[in-house]
């Protein structure tokens, strides 16, 4: 007994005096030393699957193909074909991809235990093993070497970047070639009244919701006199949001607010590790990649992006609200510019323009169109300053919207002398209304429609203000979902919080 005393002494002793030893976890710091030393300069950019998020990420990409890469870590030909892999993959994922939105350039470690039944539906018969197909083709999809008519095909001859890409743009009848620099894109539209192309801004928004969120975290901007605003502008999202997965993730945000950031939260020093668990809730979704755009891509690096995105949103919220939420939408979205928009100039020139309104919006019709009208003032602005330095998008010039082309019923004719368009209102709401509302979801309720039902099967969740000024400075109205992936729906409002100073009503739900 003694001596397996003296023995547990020695040990703790040797492990006192020598900083690195520990006994928890010793190996694991050795690990981890060793794979922080060992990292590469960039980042992968092939997108890892495993059997969990396959469907779900394929299902969900705005991308018009997908390459399905099969391998082994093991392996030492997949490793050897990495970088290989990689050289193309740059040119088609992530933030400063070359052509992004085209192809969804992906991998699938078989060597892991949790993808076995996958790799066995695609029959991977050796490493690395590429597959190609629009994405949607591999959800659910099985692949067998005699099959006769398959809408998936394996890449036969792609043994090194050369030849995978001289595969693609045989394929696409494309010429990309490995050096590509420039920001061009052969698929985008010149022309951004193509109503055909609005249908594709349900990513963007999805992309620019993000984004906002990211910004809002990044830049620690929820703070005790900005909590109330964020709060405020869940809600509208919550309710309103094209997307289903933002209307989720807005929700599990607003649920937990009051336990991420109560009001004695910047009195604790706790504050970073509570930040850590939002960011963790992944606003539109975990698993789908990010980092390009489609409807709202500028034909130039640094052109229209998240600023293009935003717009989309605001505009797609402004048409689904109802009368009685038309002064908490505009409350909302003013507060959330004011306060969480880093761009200064565009902040301030937007807010002058919010308190410039002196009466009250009781009309959903009248906050859409101040809206409208507002957007078109800021790309007045913009396009004097960016004619003058030469800095605007040369394919997507600021220009007073929507084009006559589009809507000639819209114009009722101009007034020379002034300078000015005059506007028959009712057919720019009708036009705004199907453009930002029933047009830009068609695609994405094609695509969900299996899943989660018609859009008459699920109520609207509606955030209803009287005409004061709504204030929500306690926790979040707490919203959990109605429809067949989210269960039941549950409202509740914690009223034993003395510092609630706001009410609404819910008279409808809606598929969160």
């Amino acid at each position: 007994m003694f001596s397996y005393l003296g023995l547990f002494l020695f040990i703790l002793f040797v492990c006192s005096s020598a900083t690195p030893c520990s006994l928890n976890g010793s190996r694991r710091s050795i690990l981890r030393e060793v794979s922080d030393n060992d990292k590469n300069d960039h980042p992968d950019y092939a997108v890892e699957l495993n059997s969990t998020n396959f469907d779900v990420v394929l299902k969900d990409t705005p991308a018009n193909y997908a390459v399905v890469e099969f391998f082994a870590h093991w392996c030492p030909a997949c490793r050897n074909y990495k970088p290989h892999y990689e050289k193309v993959a740059r040119l088609f994922n992530g933030p400063d991809a070359v052509h992004p939105g085209i192809i969804l350039m992906t991998r699938v470690d078989c060597a892991l235990k949790i993808n076995n039944k996958l790799c066995d539906k695609f029959s991977v018969g050796h490493y690395p093993m590429l597959f190609w197909g629009h994405p949607s083709k591999f959800v659910g999809a099985s692949w067998e070497p005699k099959q006769e008519k398959s809408d998936l095909r394996v890449i036969d001859d792609a043994r090194t970047a050369d030849l995978l890409l001289n595969w693609i743009n045989v394929k696409l009848g494309s010429s990309y070639g490995l050096d590509d620099s420039k920001f061009d894109n052969e698929y985008l539209a010149s022309n951004i009244s193509d109503p055909g192309q609005i249908v594709k801004a349900i990513y963007d928004v999805e992309e620019a919701t993000s984004t906002a969120f990211g910004i809002i975290l990044e830049h620690k901007m929820i703070k005790p006199e900005t909590r109330a605003s964020l709060i405020k502008f869940l809600q509208l999202l919550v309710a309103h949001h094209p997307s289903r997965k933002c209307r989720k993730g807005s929700a599990e945000l607003l649920v937990s607010f009051d336990d991420l950031y109560p009001t004695d939260f910047w009195s604790n020093n706790e504050q970073e590790a509570d930040k850590g668990l939002v960011s963790n809730l992944k606003i539109c979704g975990k698993d789908v990649p990010r980092g390009y755009w489609t409807f709202c891509r500028g034909s130039k690096n640094e052109t229209r992006g998240f600023s293009c995105g935003l717009w989309v949103l605001l505009h797609s919220l402004s048409v689904r609200i109802e009368d009685g939420e038309s002064q908490f939408a505009f409350n909302a979205t003013c507060e959330f510019v004011h306060n969480f928009f880093i761009c200064e100039e565009c902040r301030q020139h937007f807010y002058k323009m919010c308190s410039s309104v002196s009466s009250t919006f009781n009309k959903a019709r009248d906050y859409a169109l101040w809206l409208w009208s507002t957007h078109n003032k800021v790309n007045e602005r913009l396009s004097k300053e960016e004619t003058s330095l030469g800095t605007g998008d040369p394919k997507f010039p600021k220009t007073i919207w929507p084009p006559k082309q589009l809507c000639p019923s819209c114009y009722l004719g101009h007034d020379h002398r002034n300078n000015k368009i005059e506007w028959n209102q009712d057919e720019v709401y009708k036009f705004l209304t199907t453009y930002y509302g029933k047009t830009i979801t068609s695609l994405y309720n094609d695509k969900i429609v299996g899943d989660y039902g018609t859009e008459g099967a699920v109520q609207d969740l509606i955030v209803e203000e009287n005409n004061a000024v709504v204030v929500p400075l306690g926790a979040a109205l707490a919203i959990a979902v109605a429809s067949c992936a989210f269960g039941a729906l549950a409202c509740y409002w914690r009223s034993h919080q003395k510092s609630r100073k706001y009410f609404h009503h819910l008279h409808s739900l809606k598929n969160i």
